[in-house]
């Protein structure tokens, strides 16, 4: 088993060639050195997935699914290394819904490609005509994965490509790159040479591989604006694509809800990650008559959830991983205040600590309209508006032209079904928010992108459908 410096070693540029920094956004010690690849390293990438990747197709789907498996054991032999390189470049703590949790994540969903079946079926077959529909590989897949979750998103990318007998060329953000370039050392121990690789450049990496007319499929995860320019770049090629954009949920607390025991649930569902998910919970919507008793269990509990160095292995809450991202947190709260919003916990950093740390922050008494509403945070800020009547919680909730995710929160399964049915949001949950299965198809609505990932759906999605008549 390698060591956490062995695994940097092995993914670190050749003496002489051109390196980046990564460092800790905890505490700013240096993490490790990257490669910096550029559009040569992307063309010598493209041509070995084109050579693997016609025998990896013709291999079967067994073949395809023991390779998966065996990806997902190496995954977990070499766990805690990938959990630490992780934490130190991401920033989020090894212990809670984080680091461990994260890797875990990986092998989970590798597993899940190698057992999820998808046979031919039979769509016709009448006595007079019978038609077949089956899934064929696309060829190359480019993924392009984002800072906040980049192993775990990038196994949801390379997982049901690979089982669909595709090759794909990895592109992560230029903020992660060491953990992904480990995750894909491991995994390439068990797949064949050629078929996965990390290109770990800037933009016009990105750029070329949505431009590039080998490559088939583009899956993305990230703002809704690179989405847009993904989108445009792909046109010329016509390229299949699944874009999981940019989120800003809504949470309906409806007033039969009963505020103690769901203000665990409605942390975690904002806070997962420090606030850093495109699915967590960005604004919630209180009903009036139990506004300040949700308000008061939500911040009893935030306020003994413990936040710093990701190493530490009593922290759950880490730092914002890069400057860019806490002055977009700072700024909205900010804004907050201005306004004469409600600070119920947090809204004011120490900025003579080290690292990008926001403090875990409730803001109550805020205009909807208010940026810190309107707006995607990104971050351990939780804006909370009190609302009269659930139809007005519907239409606040919907008034955005983002719907990756939704909740609502009451005693009542039936009402809060009811509820969920008239919320624009790709995936909606009863008294949970943010929670995701490999089985469950998981996608956006309206500019939260489109197409569906995981199970049988997030197959089809890395296939090309063919009917075979007769």
């Amino acid at each position: 088993m390698q060591t956490t410096d062995s695994l940097l070693e092995a993914i670190a540029p050749a003496p002489g060639a051109p390196g980046t920094e990564l460092f800790d956004p905890a505490t700013g010690e240096l993490v490790g050195v990257a490669p910096v690849h550029g559009l040569a390293e992307l063309e010598a990438a493209i041509s070995a997935a084109k050579a693997a990747q016609p025998t990896w197709a013709a291999a079967g789907h067994q073949a395809r699914s023991a390779a998966l498996v065996a990806a997902a054991e190496a995954v977990e032999a070499h766990a805690e290394e990938l959990a630490r390189i992780l934490s130190r470049e991401q920033g989020k703590p090894l212990n809670g819904p984080n680091a461990r949790f994260e890797v875990g994540a990986c092998a989970a969903w590798l597993r899940t490609a190698a057992a999820t079946e998808l046979e031919p079926e039979t769509v016709v077959d009448d006595g007079s005509t019978r038609a077949v529909l089956q899934y064929r590989p696309i060829g190359l897949v480019g993924a392009i994965g984002p800072w906040n979750w980049p192993l775990m998103i990038t196994v949801w990318q390379i997982a049901p490509a690979l089982r669909m007998g595709n090759a794909v060329i990895v592109k992560p953000s230029e903020y992660t790159p060491l953990s992904v370039l480990a995750l894909v050392k491991v995994i390439n121990a068990a797949v064949p040479e050629g078929l996965l690789t990390v290109v770990a450049g800037g933009r016009e990496v990105g750029e070329a591989l949505a431009e590039h007319p080998a490559i088939g499929k583009v899956m993305f995860t990230g703002s809704t604006a690179t989405g847009k320019a993904i989108i445009r770049s792909s046109a010329d090629t016509v390229k299949r694509l699944t874009l999981e954009l940019g989120g800003n949920d809504a949470g309906i607390v409806l007033p039969d809800a009963d505020p103690a025991p769901i203000a665990e649930g409605l942390f975690w569902g904002a806070f997962i990650n420090t606030g850093q998910t495109c699915a967590a919970l960005k604004r919630l919507y209180v009903h009036e008559d139990i506004y300040d008793q949700v308000c008061d269990a939500l911040t009893e509990y935030a306020k003994n959830v413990p936040m710093g160095v990701g190493l530490d292995e009593q922290n759950v809450l880490g730092p914002l991983q890069n400057r860019a991202q806490y002055e977009i947190v700072a700024r909205l709260v900010e804004a907050a205040k201005a306004s004469g919003a409600r600070v119920l916990l947090g809204g004011d950093p120490d900025e003579t600590r080290p690292g990008y740390f926001y403090p875990t922050t409730l803001v109550a008494d805020i205009d909807n309209n208010n940026p810190l509403v309107a707006e995607e945070q990104f971050g351990p800020a939780l804006p909370i508006i009190k609302y009269s009547t659930v139809e007005d919680a519907i239409q606040m909730a919907n008034g955005l032209e983002v719907g990756l995710g939704a909740s609502v929160w009451s005693a009542d399964p039936h009402a809060a079904r009811q509820v969920a049915q008239r919320l624009e949001a790709g995936s909606v949950w009863i008294n949970a928010h943010g929670t995701v299965h490999p089985m469950a198809p998981f996608g956006g609505a309206k500019q939260s992108g489109y197409g569906l990932e995981f199970g049988a759906e997030g197959l089809k999605a890395l296939g090309q459908p063919q009917v075979i008549h007769g």
